[in-house]
C-alpha cells in the first residue's frame, strides 16, 4: 500500500468515527465522553486532510477552486486553450 493509499485510510477511517459519534449522539445528546471523542475524530480528520492535501493535493474540487460556487465554469474550456487544441 502506497503512502498516500495508507493517509487517505487514515483519513476515512477518522471522518466515519466521526460520522458514527455524530450519529450515537442524535439519540444520546448528554454524553460528553461521546462528544469528545467526536471532536478528537473530527480534529484527527482535519489534520489527516490538511497533510493529505499538502503531499498530495486537494480531495475535492471546492477544495481546488474554493468556496465559489460552480467557479472552475470561469475557466478556459480545453477546446478554448490554445494548447489544448493542437492536441
Amino acid at each position: 500500500m502506497s503512502e498516500r493509499e495508507k493517509l487517505l485510510k487514515k483519513l476515512s477511517g477518522a471522518q466515519f468515527a466521526a460520522l458514527e459519534m455524530q450519529l450515537y449522539l442524535d439519540t444520546h445528546k448528554n454524553d460528553a465522553t461521546a462528544f469528545k471523542s467526536m471532536k478528537e475524530y473530527l480534529l484527527k480528520a482535519a489534520e489527516y486532510k490538511k497533510e493529505y492535501e499538502a503531499r498530495f493535493g486537494p480531495l475535492l474540487a471546492k477544495d481546488l477552486y474554493g468556496d465559489t460556487d460552480f467557479a472552475w465554469l470561469n475557466a478556459p474550456w480545453p477546446w478554448e486553450n490554445e494548447s489544448e487544441a493542437k492536441k
